[in-house]
C-alpha cells in the first residue's frame, strides 16, 4: 500500500488495526509536533517565544514528515487527514484493498492521535499556561482561527490549500520513493503554510482543527476563552471539499 495511496508500494495492504494504530500515532506525532511548536512561539516565558511564523510552518512540515514516518513504521498509510482519506477514497486513489470501508476507521484513528498530541502539548507547556495572560493566544496553540473572519471568504482559503496539497500529492511520480514522496509532501505542506496560511492559519486538515479544539474546551486551561465553535466548521467542511476537488482535478489531468 502506498504513502497517500500514491508513492511507493508497501509489503500488503494493511490490516484495519494496523490502519487504526498508524493514524493514531501518525496524527499524534504531527499535532505534538506542530501544535507544541505554536505553543512555543505563542506562550508566555517560552524560549521560542515571538519566534515566527516561518518557524511555525517549519515545525509543522516536520511533523508531517515524522508523522507519516511514524504511521507507516506503525504498519499504516499515514494519512494524518481526514481530507485525504475521504478524497482518495472518493477518487479511488486509496490503493489496492482499499476504499470507503476503511475510511472510517482510518478518520477515527486520526481524531483519537490529535487527541493524543494536543493533550500532550498541554502537559509539555503546563508551567505556560498561567505565564500568559492573552485567552486568545491560548486557544490558537490547538486550533486555527481567521486573521479577518469571513466565512465565506476563509472557507475559500481552506478549499484552495487543501485542492493544493491534494494536486501535489498526485502530483508525484508512480515511482518516486516511499520515503523521497514523504519528504516531498512535508515541503508541499510547507509551501502552503508559507503562501496560503496568512489568511486562516491553514488548518487544511479536520481532525488538526477539531481534534484539538475539542481538547481545548475539556482540559482546565487557566484563564482560557470559548473554543470558537462558531468558526470551528470551515476548518472542517472546507478541507473536506478542497480535498476532494484537489483529487478530481488531478485525477482528471493528469497522466
Amino acid at each position: 500500500m502506498s504513502t497517500f495511496g500514491t508513492v511507493g508500494l508497501l509489503a500488503a495492504v494493511p490490516t484495519n488495526a494496523h490502519l487504526f494504530l498508524g493514524e493514531v500515532v501518525g496524527t499524534g506525532v504531527l499535532i505534538l509536533l506542530g501544535d507544541g511548536v505554536v505553543a512555543g512561539v505563542l506562550l508566555g516565558k517560552s524560549k521560542a517565544q515571538n519566534s515566527g511564523w516561518i518557524v511555525i510552518t517549519w515545525a509543522w512540515a516536520m511533523g508531517v514528515l515524522f508523522g507519516v514516518y511514524s504511521a507507516q513504521a506503525a504498519g499504516g498509510l499515514g494519512h494524518l487527514n481526514p481530507a485525504v482519506t475521504i478524497a482518495l477514497a472518493a477518487t479511488n486513489k486509496m490503493g489496492p484493498g482499499l476504499g470507503w470501508s476503511n475510511v472510517p476507521i482510518l478518520i477515527a484513528g486520526e481524531f483519537v492521535g490529535a487527541f493524543v498530541g494536543a493533550t500532550l502539548v498541554y502537559l509539555a507547556y503546563m508551567a505556560h499556561w498561567k505565564e500568559t495572560e492573552d485567552a486568545g493566544l491560548k486557544l490558537a496553540v490547538f486550533c486555527t482561527a481567521p486573521a479577518v473572519r469571513n466565512y465565506g471568504m476563509n472557507l475559500a482559503t481552506e478549499i484552495i490549500g487543501t485542492a493544493m496539497l491534494l494536486l501535489g500529492i498526485l502530483a508525484l511520480p508512480a515511482g518516486t520513493p516511499v520515503g523521497f514522496g514523504v519528504f516531498a509532501v512535508a515541503l508541499l505542506v510547507f509551501s502552503i503554510g508559507m503562501s496560503l496560511g496568512g489568511p486562516t492559519g491553514y488548518a487544511i486538515n479536520p481532525a488538526r482543527d477539531l481534534g484539538p479544539r475539542i481538547i481545548h474546551a475539556i482540559l482546565p486551561i487557566p484563564g482560557k476563552r470559548d473554543p470558537d465553535w462558531a468558526y470551528s466548521w470551515v476548518p472542517v467542511v472546507g478541507p473536506i471539499i478542497g480535498g476532494v476537488l484537489g483529487a478530481l482535478i488531478g485525477k482528471g489531468v493528469f497522466v
